[in-house]
């Protein structure tokens, strides 16, 4: 006589089912799914830059009409960033700009930067992000989007991620007035990234007069970026990018601002290195002639293991290429990044030399600072 039947051999006959004379196994259910977490979120951050600048030249004259060699304390920048989700589709950032009511006390100084004084002991707010955002998650590869309001235009924001060192200044495009303050701009534009972390392509149409002023005609501009990881799995190779810009833009009409920028760049944990090639096409008017400008810049920031970073930055424009001159700005410092559990809480110092020499068909002084920049970002 045989022995009892096992446990597991009768758990199995327990799952057939006789129907038609036909024997059929249970099926297992399949997983259960798990939809995506739609509750609404709100985060709140910030952002400040602050520094003190000692300038040796150009010097100022001050009320009684002595020479000096302006110095001051600043807040280059002070955001509040409001971040938050509607659903896992639909996210947002609310971003005020805060900053003291200036006036600028000084000349000869580059684009963007400014020895000023408080004129009534008030501070100004004005929008810097103010947007909507519709994610494609769901239908193209992550961190695909549409945003819809005043957002990050292409190139600044993106280069600005890899760069890291905006609170010692702008970047070259930005510093010589060619992108002004073209990180943020009204207008609409979509994002998507490539598969297999090969790259992404941002495209936007924008008034083109940035955060900062009111779009005074009806022309816009169309802003492309796109940029391309060609070893995003080699190691040692993975932090390459070569990245292309175009901005096509009018001051009014038939008076084009149009912009090209290539860059490249490497990311690695000793060394972060880029550069910048810039060519810009201006005119003023219809019945103005077209200002031609081309220029380079080139940086890296070799890195330690214990926060210690140095800092090298070379700039070179031709203001116009009609006129033999040059403006040549060079930038040498060093920083420490204090160490933070998790992003986006940074914290950094950064001393730094800056020295900028223009030929004299330019008709600008040349210019020598030293700055101690921090960052505090939570």
């Amino acid at each position: 006589m045989r022995g009892p039947v096992s446990v597991p051999i009768l758990t199995w006959v327990g799952t057939m089912v006789l129907a038609g004379g036909t024997a059929f196994a249970q099926v297992t259910p399949a997983a259960g799914y798990t939809p995506p977490d739609d509750t609404p979120t709100v985060k709140v951050g910030g952002t400040i830059y602050a520094d003190f600048t000692y300038t040796d030249k150009p010097t100022s004259v001050d009320a009684d009409g002595n020479v000096i060699h302006p110095s001051a304390f600043d807040i280059r920048r002070a955001y509040i960033n409001v971040t938050g989700s509607i659903s896992h589709l639909v996210s947002f950032r609310i971003t005020p700009d805060v900053a003291p009511h200036l006036t600028t006390t000084a000349s000869g100084l580059p684009t963007g930067a400014r020895f000023s004084t408080n004129l009534d002991g008030s501070l100004t707010v004005r929008l810097k992000y103010g947007y909507g955002q519709i994610n494609f998650d769901d239908f193209l590869t992550k961190g695909s989007w549409l945003r819809i309001g005043l957002h990050q235009t292409p190139y600044l924001d993106y280069t600005e991620g890899i760069y890291r060192y905006r609170f010692q200044g702008t970047l070259f495009p930005e510093r010589e007035g060619f992108l002004g303050s073209d990180s943020s701009d009204f207008g609409i534009s979509a994002h998507y990234n490539l598969p297999s972390n090969y790259g992404d392509l941002h495209v936007g149409v924008y008034n083109g007069d940035t955060y900062t002023k009111p779009d005074p005609n009806d022309q816009k501009a169309f802003e492309v970026r796109g940029s391309l990881r060609p070893f995003p799995m080699r190691r040692g190779l993975k932090g390459v990018r070569v990245t292309g810009f175009y901005k096509a833009d009018s001051v009014v009409k038939h008076a084009a601002r149009d912009r090209f920028i290539g860059n490249a760049s490497f990311e690695h944990a000793r060394v972060v290195a880029g550069f910048e090639y810039l060519d810009a096409k201006d005119r003023a008017s219809a019945t103005k002639p077209e200002v031609h400008a081309r220029g380079w810049s080139v940086w890296a920031t070799p890195k330690s293991k214990i926060g210690l970073e140095g800092f090298l930055r070379y700039d070179s424009l031709k203001p116009d290429t009609a006129v033999d001159a040059r403006r040549n700005r060079t930038i040498v410092g060093a920083a420490y990044w204090f160490h933070t559990e998790a992003s986006p809480a940074t914290a950094a110092l950064l001393l730094d030399y800056e020295q900028v020499k223009n030929d004299s068909a330019l008709n600008r002084p040349d210019e020598k600072r030293v700055s101690l920049h921090c960052l505090f970002n939570f």
